[in-house]
């Protein structure tokens, strides 16, 4: 695992797709809360040696698997995950907590639905080291190959009306670091200039409105 912030540890990389990267993410700001999912078992040593996984939260159904129940197993963590996907998510594991509506938990995680990726996708936004904000985006908003910011659009699978209303809400939360879960690019954690947070959304709008008129 790599230290990526004062307060947040990166497992190692999966490739679920041909060019297509993810991570999972250990914040120690509050306790020990892992965001998205692993592939693997690799990482579960160093995660005991940092204290373990209290609680898991899920941005979306896509990273649900065998793993959740594997680490909830290893590490009695409690499974936070949205309630319009149960049913595919909760096949793999129990979810203690369901997620609905937005609001700030006792983990101090601030849970923002963003439907459009999938129904129930999810952000979260938590106080991260140094007064500063993290926002973790799952796969609503990440950076391509090319370094520009996308929307999470699969044609067939996406609702893009919802998606662009999802990202007009992501502009309003002012974060100083943004952690995807996939991306195409170097790296999924990006620190932000707040100057420069609203160019970001409307270049992921725009490719956003490129996609579907294609």
């Amino acid at each position: 695992m790599r230290r990526v912030l004062p307060d947040v540890w990166e497992t190692r990389e999966d490739n679920p797709f041909p060019g297509l990267t993810t991570h999972a993410y250990l914040w120690t700001g509050n306790g020990n809360v892992l965001f998205y999912s692993v592939a693997g078992d690799a990482d579960f040593a160093e995660l005991e040696r940092l204290g373990g996984v209290t609680d898991q939260y899920l941005s979306h159904q896509d990273e649900a698997g065998p793993m959740l129940g594997r680490i909830a197993e290893r590490f009695g963590s409690r499974l936070h995950a949205p309630a319009i996907e149960s049913d595919r998510i909760g096949g793999h594991a129990r979810i203690d907590v369901l997620l609905r509506n937005r609001h700030v938990d006792d983990n101090g995680v601030e849970i923002v639905p963003t439907p459009g990726h999938t129904p129930g996708s999810v952000c979260y936004l938590v106080p991260g080291s140094g007064g500063s904000r993290y926002l973790f985006t799952g796969d609503t908003l990440f950076t391509g190959a090319s370094g520009r910011w996308r929307a999470g659009y699969i044609d067939g699978m996406s609702d893009a009306r919802d998606l662009a209303g999802s990202l007009r809400l992501l502009a309003t939360l002012n974060p100083d670091v943004v952690i995807s879960s996939a991306f195409a690019g170097e790296s999924a954690v990006h620190r932000i200039d707040a100057r420069q947070w609203p160019a970001h959304i409307e270049q992921a709008l725009a490719g956003l409105s490129t996609v579907v008129r294609g």
